[in-house]
Order: C-alpha cells, then structure tokens, then sequence
C-alpha cells in the first residue's frame, strides 16, 4: 500500500491544491496533517510572538473548515501541536508513508525548516514532494527566470501580463482515501476556547476563517454586491466592510487561492461588466506574485536594515518609548494613533492606514523598519511574509521600488481620506 502525509500549512482548501491533487495521484492512502507550531506563539522576534492571538483564532478557524471539508470526502485532519522538525518525521514513521506531499516556502526561516526535515524524511527513506500553491502565474510559466525577475514591479507586470497566462485551477478531489485518524476536533476547539476572541463590532475585518467563508466572500464581493465594480475608487477608503475585497486573510491561509479569485474575476468581466476596477483587483494579485518571486530571488535582503541598497545607510534605532507610543496609539498624530488601536483591538486595519503608520514609524520617529514589520507580522489577521516585509521594504525605499522611499505628508492624508474625522471618532479620537 502507497501512503502519502500531505502536510497542510498555508494552503488550507481542499479546491486548486496541486499538493493535495499530487498525492492523491500517487497514493492509496492520505494522511492530511497540520501542524501548530508552538514557536510561533511565543515572543522572539524584536519580544514579538510571531503569530498574535487573532491570526492564531482566524487559523483555527480555518481548520475546523477545512476538516468538515475533508470529512465530507471521506477523511480527516490530524491536527498536532509540536515542532513541525520533530511532528512531521514521527506521523511519518508512525502511519508509514512513503512520501511526504507539501507546499514550497519562500522565506529564509521557512526554507531552513524544510530542509531540515527533507534531510531527516531522507534518512528514513521518505521523499519530500513540494509544490507551488499560492501564486497566480505558475513559475515555470514566467517568461524569465527566477534570477531575472525584474527588480521593479511595472517591469515584472508588463511583462508578465504580456507573455504570461493564467492556468486552470485544480478541482477539488471527489473522494478521499484515509485510515482512521485521531480526531481533532477537541483540540482545535480547546484552543480557540483558551483564546476567547471577541470581534470588536467596529471592525472592518469581522469575517471567520475558512475555505466556505472565502468562497461565500469572493461570490458577495463580484456577484451578489458587486463591490469589484467600483473596487478602484472605494479601494483606499480607510473602514467598512464593503470597500474593499477582503480576500487577504483568506488568501495569507490559503483559503482560497489566487487562481480562483482570478477567474472567477473574468467570470464577472464576462457576465457584467468590465472595467478599470475589475483590472485593479487583478492587478493587485500581481503585486502578491511580484512580492513571492523577489523573495525567491532574494529573500534575505528584506530583512536586513539597507535591504539591497548600497547607498542608504540606516541608522539602527530602537527606542522603546517611542515604538511603545506608536504600537499604543499614544503618538502625537491622532490618525495613526487610531489606525494602531484599530490594529490592537481588531487585527486589521486597512491598506491605505498601513502605509501611513509605516511611513509615521520610519520618517517621524526614525525607528528602524524592521521593528515595525516585525510588529505587524504579530498582529495581523491577515499576515503574509512576502507582502508584509516586502510593503515595510517597499515604504523604507531598500525593496522594490526606484525611489528612495514612501513619505506620506500627514496632513494631506487626513485631508483626502478622514477630512471629518470619522475614523479617527471611531476609534475614540
């Protein structure tokens, strides 16, 4: 008998999974697996937790979703909490699988931990198996290598747009092959639970976790509201829930994947309407690829102060009464201070806030950048490695961009997106 673990990670669907897809082809038997990773949750980066309280609640979430969706099938969802290093290896040898089926990472730290298991899989004769689940252009249909990927965004898209196309999704398997698995469902619930999340009734983010609820959200968002129609002018509104798409934690988890959205997208052009704004939301999904693929080519400089400047020299600032001023709302600037309390309470706060609070935090009060994403990697519902630190990047002027960085003028930002203080009311200012 063929067996195969296929280790869910930040691909939680079951609909346009090549990974998934892939072992079923192989096996006979699936053993789907997800692992907590215990480290994430415990302070370490700049006496951050990797993963804050309301990423970990939209995580489970998306679990309890996605094993009543693999139940449906015929399966279920081993659900362990541990180091992935020591966790994957032992429900390896524990059902004897012959391969290990899961989804390729990007980031430095990511990698690493990959590698170490890959060797310690090798050892026990196990292959490890990795596929590319969450981007829309698939590498290999890029029209220039990983090393070549232009170092400018309007240079990748012009391109990509040009030569490049979109691939069908991955259905979703009709059936599911398992041998009986542990149940989970008591530990997923214990620990959302311990966790008792209550969504702040003013938050713009106050969607639950899952592949029913992205699915749900992308047919409100095109075709029951038909938000996408004016996508590009309500885009940069700074709350509500109907400005804006709210696909980012779904696609962070891999609720949903970027495919999907896509074509479902030119569904829409094609039965309604097509427009600047349909364009604008596929636009962005090339920025979310343009981040992935300069983190492939060079994800180390993305966590270093000058990033890949040569001519910028960041003074290294930490002063911990200033971050704590700006992490509590307690700046001189009462936009900022409530997008940060919006952040603290909710885990969210909207696109265009994100760039102002970045540039307050770097060009005002001169802290190094880092601490800032790293902040943000922490509490964001929706946190994602390449978008996150390659936004924080891209505002520092040491990412992806030819100009020298992204200083928002404050007062102009209020003027165009808060001129009666609405928001900032909102969240008690």
């Amino acid at each position: 008998m063929k067996r195969a673990l296929v280790w869910f990670k930040t691909d939680l669907r079951l609909s346009d999974n090549e990974t998934l897809i892939r072992a079923i082809e192989w096996a006979d038997e699936i053993i789907p697996v997800f692992v907590i990773d215990i480290s994430q949750l415990h302070a370490q980066q700049y006496g951050f937790p990797k993963m804050g309280k309301f990423q970990y609640n939209f995580l489970l979430e998306s679990l309890q979703n996605l094993q009543e969706y693999l139940s449906e099938k015929g399966s279920d969802l081993l659900v362990v909490k541990g180091d992935p290093a020591i966790e994957i290896p032992r429900v390896a040898n524990l059902y004897n699988v012959q391969k290990v089926y899961a989804k390729k990472e990007i980031a430095p730290e990511e990698k690493q931990l990959m590698t170490t298991i890959e060797a310690v899989l090798w050892k026990n004769k196990i292959i490890l198996e990795q596929f590319s689940t969450s981007v829309l252009y698939a590498a290999t249909d890029l029209p220039f290598s990983i090393k070549d990927i232009p170092h400018v965004f309007t240079d990748f898209r012009k391109k990509v747009e040009k030569e490049a196309k979109v691939k069908q999704e991955f259905a979703a398997p009709q059936l599911i092959v398992s041998p009986n698995l542990p149940n989970s469902t008591e530990l997923i619930r214990s620990e959302i639970k311990l966790l008792n999340i209550s969504k702040d009734e003013r938050t713009s983010y106050p969607y639950t976790g899952g592949e029913t609820h992205a699915i749900h959200q992308l047919n409100y968002y095109l075709f029951e509201s038909e938000g996408i129609k004016v996508y590009k002018e309500t885009r940069n509104s700074l709350f509500g829930k109907a400005f804006s798409s709210k696909f980012s934690a779904y696609l962070a988890l891999g609720c949903i994947s970027p495919r999907t959205i896509y074509h479902q997208v030119v569904n829409y052009e094609n039965q309604m309407v097509k427009n600047e704004s349909t364009y604008w939301l596929i636009f962005e999904l090339l920025w979310r690829d343009f981040f992935r693929y300069s983190f492939k080519k060079n994800a180390q400089s993305y966590f270093k102060l000058n990033g890949e400047s040569t001519s910028l020299n960041f003074p290294s600032q930490s002063d911990q009464g200033l971050i704590d001023s700006w992490i509590n709302g307690e700046t001189a600037n009462n936009l900022v201070n409530a997008a940060m309390i919006e952040l603290k309470t909710t885990g969210w706060m909207s696109n265009r806030m994100r760039q102002i609070v970045a540039s307050y935090f770097i060009y005002e009060l001169g802290q190094d950048w880092r601490i800032g994403a790293a902040y943000f990697e922490s509490q964001l519902i929706d946190y994602d490695v390449s978008n996150n630190w390659g936004n924080w990047a891209y505002i520092a002027g040491v990412g992806n961009d030819p100009r020298s960085g992204r200083v928002f003028n404050l007062e102009k930002q209020e003027a165009q997106y808060d001129k009666e203080k609405v928001y900032q009311k909102l969240w008690g200012y």
